[in-house]
């Protein structure tokens, strides 16, 4: 029964793996910047349970201010995502004007 499992969750890497290769460098571009944000915001969470949360003001900031910006990189994916039909007639340098704006607003307020 375990040799089955790992076998499936093998092959289910597998193809998890080789149709993310098929994946166009922009959309990967984009989850590595989604990434980035995530593991930010994970590291202020790590640091405020180290070293505390003084200023907790500081701490929710800048973790909502990462998560935020993850899920604006998480629209813009699916917004320049060229197998999604709900798109289509738009452009997407208007989406990319769109998050970068709203990016900038979520850093500075």
């Amino acid at each position: 029964m375990a040799r089955s499992a790992t076998k499936d969750a093998q092959d289910l890497f597998h193809s998890l793996r080789s149709a993310y290769a098929a994946t166009p460098t922009n959309l990967k571009i984009i989850d590595l910047y989604v990434i980035f944000a995530v593991l930010t915001a994970i590291m202020q969470v790590v640091y405020m349970a180290i070293v505390g949360s003084f200023p907790f003001n500081s701490f929710l900031s800048g973790v909502l201010s990462c998560v935020g910006t993850a899920v604006l990189a998480v629209c813009l994916r699916i917004q320049v995502n060229k197998e999604n039909k709900e798109f289509k007639g738009t452009y997407h340098q208007n989406g990319l004007l769109l998050i970068l704006f709203s990016a900038i607003w979520c850093s500075i307020w």
